[in-house]
Order: C-alpha cells, then structure tokens, then sequence
C-alpha cells in the first residue's frame, strides 16, 4: 500500500493549463502528494484572458467532493475560484460535514491588478462560511483590503490587515506582496495570532506570472498534507514558487504561465 499524502483542491479549470485545477494538481504533484479535485466552474482562457465562464451547478461540485472523501483519505484541502456565494456555502458545509482538516483557502476575490472577480454576497459568505474552517489564508493585497476594511500601502499596515483578518477565524493569515509597490514587491506578512514573520525571497523579473496564486496556494496544502507546520508550509511554497517564476513558460501571446520546479523531488 502507498504512504503518499493526498490533497483535494476545489476551483475552476483553466483551458490553458496555467491557473486553476490546473496549476493546483502540476503543484501538488512536484510538491510530493496525489491531487484530486472537485471543479466549480469551467473556463475558456488562453495567455490573454478569459473569453468564458461555465457555472459547474452546485449539486455537481457536491458529487465530486463526495465522491473522492469517500474513498480516498484526503490530508490537505485548497480552495481557489468558488465563484458564487452558493457554492462557498456548499463547500464550507462539506468541510463541516466531513471534516476536512489542513485547509488553505486562496480567496480568489480580486485579481493582482485590482479586478474584483466575485460579487459582494459571495465575499460576505467567504467571510463568515468558509474562512472560519481555514488553517492558512492566502490574500492578496486587494483581496486583503477587502477582507480587513483598511487601505494597504505600507509593511505596518500589512501588519495590522493581517491582524484583523487573523479575526475571521483562519488559524493563519499570509497577505501576499506580489501587488504591492516598490521595496514591499513580493514581500509576504504571515500572522498566525501570535506573531508576525515577513518573508522576501529574491524578486524574479518576468512578465510570465499566471497562476502563480494558485501555484503557491496549492503548494502550501501539499506541504501540510506531507505532514509540515503551517509556517514551514508556507516558507517552502515561497521559494517553491520563487522557483516557479525564475522558470515560468512564455507561452502564447499573453501572459505565460509559471513553471515548474523540479529541484525538490527526483525525476527519474
């Protein structure tokens, strides 16, 4: 009998392959774990954007989740694009009902260029459903401001959103600074209640950055699913992805995807 970990991701799929399920499973699998997954909406996308958007029902995500908790031993949740306020609460009440534990919940709210992705109920139900559930929170700076109510332009005021998000519920709160300006670019603040960390890597130059969210995200989950702290988790997935960047595919006419990063595991 294998010992492999198993993580779940629950998102979108991305007909380009570089965000999304997608991105999740590329990651799960370089980070050491078997992904499955539970699909919410289907997307028609390439490097430069999104031309469609269909709505997996609800019932159907239900299935799929199901499905794979009721036979596989699952070790690491993520969530990524649950797009609508009926399906957060769909997923919140599985996680509930089966309790699933490791969660890492990507918000998926708003994009790294400012553009809100979901509508005002679906972010209250993020808030006060699904959120409380949450061993790590991955906001972005937008989403960040969204979730905390404040303006966020300095490293103290990251700290302080961290803080009164850290409220909702998540055991762990990581605002990520890929969307923030100048020295605070790439620059991350982890609060888990107690203590705040800030984390840099080196900045990797390169207009190739799709799913690198998702990437980091899901590399988080397969992390915990291996059995690593949160904290630990979330440093890895960083240099994971730091990685991910310095390798990142310029595919198609757009924006290129992130890579892969293979220095971890043995390809043989």
């Amino acid at each position: 009998m294998t010992n492999i970990a198993v993580a779940l991701t629950i998102a979108g799929s991305d007909s380009g392959g570089g965000a999304g399920i997608q991105a999740d499973l590329r990651a799960f699998a370089f980070n050491g774990v078997h992904g499955t997954c539970a699909i919410t909406c289907v997307t028609a996308q390439n490097t430069l954007g999104v031309t469609r958007v269909d709505v997996v029902p609800v019932s159907g995500v239900i299935a799929q989740i199901e499905a794979v908790v009721g036979d596989i031993r699952i070790a690491a949740v993520k969530t990524g694009m649950l797009l609508n306020q009926e399906t957060i609460k769909a997923v919140a009440s599985q996680i509930n009902l089966h309790r699933l534990s490791n969660l890492v919940v990507d918000p998926v709210m708003v994009s790294r260029t400012g553009a809100q992705l979901i509508d005002y109920d679906a972010i209250g139900s993020l808030r006060e459903d699904l959120i409380p559930y949450a061993t790590v929170l991955t906001p972005n700076r937008y989403e960040a401001q969204l979730l905390s109510g404040l303006e966020i332009d300095t490293l103290d005021q990251m700290k302080t959103a961290a803080e009164k998000i850290y409220k909702l519920g998540s055991k762990a709160v990581i605002i990520k600074g890929g969307a923030m300006k100048g020295s605070l670019h790439g620059v991350d603040v982890w609060f888990d209640g107690n203590k705040h960390e800030i984390v840099h890597t080196e900045t990797i130059e390169t207009p190739h950055t799709h799913g690198t969210g998702c990437t980091f995200s899901a590399a988080i989950a397969a992390n915990l699913a291996r059995g690593e702290e949160p904290f630990s988790a979330f440093v890895q997935a960083k240099e994971y992805v730091t990685q991910a960047l310095k390798h990142s595919l310029p595919l198609g006419s757009g924006t290129g995807p992130v890579g892969i990063y293979t220095g971890r595991l043995k390809m043989g």
